[in-house]
């Protein structure tokens, strides 16, 4: 079995941590680049820096901040935000970035994920899907959002899942719009059924609020990643805290101490 990962997530604004409930309501979290440090040294396993006010004003902002991380950081780390063609991604892994995130713009031109990891390689692709579940015309359904969960596609979040993985994405990011923030767990379902049809890593995100949650996503949900934000800002749950944790539940975990 691979080893799962821990991957605490940097919404960043204005070269700012920060982090909000159900994607609104932000507050400052701390500086980008410290923060990041500090994971690495506990132990994490991946970062992933999300640009979340990406504008084109912002993009250079941005890059020189990619380009501190990838100087101060010896882990692996994935941005996203605004992404949207191959000269973005050439740009950002130039800065020293390791993966790039898709979102909006994939669902725009989903040939774009082919684009890029023919350009690129699978290996760096991760494409994000923000999903809510909501009223549909055939009932309740999961259901894609993009820019940043504010607006809602005709898009269902599971077949979506498989043609990003057939067209080349090499990771799934997978953040449930309704748990996210909400420290009630990660949406098991949801997750299970997507990891149980991908041939592809995904990371699961929002609702984690105690260690319990990673166990269940871990088992119940078949994710390979974990993914949080505010519980590790604000040190409600410490990372070889929560490794420990799992490695006594006989999980597969790279410990570092």
């Amino acid at each position: 079995m691979l080893t799962k990962r821990i991957i605490p997530c940097l919404d960043v604004k204005d070269g700012r941590t920060v982090k909000g409930v159900n994607f609104v309501n932000l507050r400052d979290a701390g500086d980008a680049v410290e923060l990041g440090a500090m994971y690495a040294a506990q132990g994490a396993d991946e970062l992933v820096y999300l640009d979340i006010t990406a504008t084109v004003d912002g993009r250079s902002t941005f890059i020189d901040l990619v380009r501190r991380v990838a100087h101060t950081i010896n882990i692996p780390f994935t941005v996203g935000g605004g992404i949207s063609s191959i000269a973005d991604v050439s740009a950002l892994l130039h800065a020293g970035a390791d993966k790039v995130s898709i979102n909006s713009a994939a669902v725009r031109n989903p040939d774009l994920i082919n684009e890029l990891s023919l350009e690129f390689g699978s290996q760096c692709i991760v494409v994000a899907i923000d999903t809510r579940y909501i009223e549909t015309a055939n009932g309740f359904e999961h259901i894609v959002h993009t820019h940043g969960g504010r607006k809602a596609t005709e898009i269902r979040s599971i077949p979506w899942a498989k043609e990003v993985e057939d067209r080349g994405a090499g990771e799934i990011l997978l953040t449930s719009m309704d748990t996210d923030g909400t420290k009630n767990g990660f949406a098991l379902e949801l997750t299970a059924t997507i990891s149980g049809n991908a041939n592809i890593p995904v990371i699961a995100s929002g609702g984690a609020g105690n260690m319990a949650h990673f166990y269940d996503v871990f088992t119940s949900g078949k994710a390979d990643a974990g993914l949080a934000a505010s519980i590790f800002h604000f040190r409600e749950i410490d990372i070889p805290d929560l490794k420990e944790y799992l490695k006594n539940k006989d999980l597969p975990i790279r410990m570092t101490r």
